[in-house]
């Protein structure tokens, strides 16, 4: 069993290759950070081989596929990505469009790319690490849950076709609450809500996907909040989540992401 893992070098992209390693998978790992990455894999009794591609660049997305087609891969794993906490009037726009770029563009292509190749070969996994963000709308944290949205909606929409066509082809949304993760650092901001263990998260992802769930959503909490929230007016949904936000401060503050 072979798995390739975007964003292996830390969070939820770590936790996944210790789990699948742990189960017997050979991996391929990516991140941009070689470093990293190196010592991820001297972590890991499995075969590893690690590949530093910066995902932003749609060059770089290809160049990955490439490297990778042949591989005979079981299960591919889009978890790279990234948040930017702020009011959209005030966030970076450069910044913001690198995460479309990350959290959409790259997404968008290995998962048209592997889909393609799994339905042909009718075998293969497909893991899109998605958010519960991405069934809501989010003020100040904008751009993030907008991305979210595409591609757990696309998940889903891919997920229907391959239903239909009762292919051996799979693809399924991981979509976490908040995750103790470096996700907070990078976007420049923190949860209130309590995040949970990523190494909690890899094992209940990778334990439904085989299950073949549409959406993986773990915690019970999550799961009746996503299912109660449906029930509300669009600006009382958006009233709660800009107040279960972040409220920028300073300083050193705990990591978490969803």
């Amino acid at each position: 069993m072979k798995a390739l893992i975007t964003g292996a070098s830390s969070g939820i992209g770590l936790s996944l290759a210790n789990h699948l390693a742990a189960l017997g998978y050979d991996l391929i790992l990516t991140s941009r950070s070689e470093d990293k990455l190196k010592t991820v894999a001297r972590g890991i009794k499995t075969k590893v081989k690690i590949m530093t591609f910066d995902l932003t660049q749609e060059a770089d997305v290809y160049k990955l596929y490439d490297q990778v087609k042949k591989e005979n891969l079981d299960l591919v794993i889009n978890n790279a990505g990234f948040g930017l906490f702020g009011e959209f009037s005030q966030t970076d726009l450069k910044r913001e469009l690198e995460m479309i770029d990350l959290n959409v563009k790259s997404y968008h292509i290995l998962t048209k790319l592997f889909v393609q190749d799994f339905v042909k070969k009718d075998h293969g996994y497909i893991l899109n690490v998605c958010s519960s963000a991405g069934f809501m709308a989010g003020p100040r944290l904008s751009t993030y849950y907008a991305t979210k949205n595409y591609v757990t909606k696309l998940t889903m929409a891919i997920n229907e076709e391959l239903r239909v066509k009762k292919s051996n082809a799979h693809i399924s949304a991981l979509c976490p609450g908040p995750v103790d993760t470096n996700f907070n650092k990078v976007a420049k901001g923190r949860f209130a809500l309590k995040g949970i263990s990523p190494d909690y998260v890899a094992k209940y992802a990778i334990k439904k996907l085989y299950q073949n769930k549409m959406l993986i959503v773990p915690t019970l909490t999550m799961k009746l909040g996503l299912f109660f929230i449906r029930f509300l007016p669009y600006r009382l949904q958006l009233i709660v989540a800009y107040h279960i936000q972040y409220r920028k401060e300073k300083g050193p503050k705990k990591k978490v992401s969803s």
